[in-house]
């Protein structure tokens, strides 16, 4: 079931052909609304991936590179498990949440206590930035 307020809000493309979309519902009533498609032939078509585990509507995504660790405020990092390929994605769901994916989708792990992030990008592989509420900015590196 959809809504007025439900669509897609935030596009990442690895390459020419390999992309993903997020998006959810906006309405409070709907939280668990939040859903992520990829794309294997340049944005043509779309297939639904697992959901991730995040509430609300995914306002942010972007693909880094799956080796590495994410940097908490205070210095401590997270690792995560290294990967041989560049499919790691990034989400933020704003109150609902954030998470990480090594394959595009079909694994989700969510990124314990991160959360009223509205945005993220990266400039290289190794540094990317979640940006959110009250001018908070979170560095986070694969």
């Amino acid at each position: 079931m959809s809504s007025p307020s439900a669509g897609a809000f935030t596009v990442s493309f690895r390459d020419s052909r390999h992309g993903i979309v997020g998006g959810g519902d906006l309405d409070p009533a709907n939280p668990n609304a939040a859903a992520t498609a990829v794309s294997d032939d340049g944005g043509r078509t779309w297939e639904l991936t697992n959901k991730p585990p995040v509430t609300g509507a995914i306002f942010g995504l972007s693909y880094a590179t799956s080796a590495g660790s994410f940097a908490w405020p205070d210095g401590d990092s997270f690792p995560f498990w290294r990967h041989d390929h560049d499919q790691t994605v990034v989400i933020t769901a704003n109150d609902g949440g954030a998470a990480w994916t090594p394959n595009e989708g079909r694994t989700w792990y969510p990124l314990t206590g991160v959360t009223g992030y509205w945005g993220v990008a990266f400039s290289n592989p190794r540094a990317g930035w979640l940006v959110g509420t009250e001018g908070r900015i979170l560095k986070i590196s694969f």
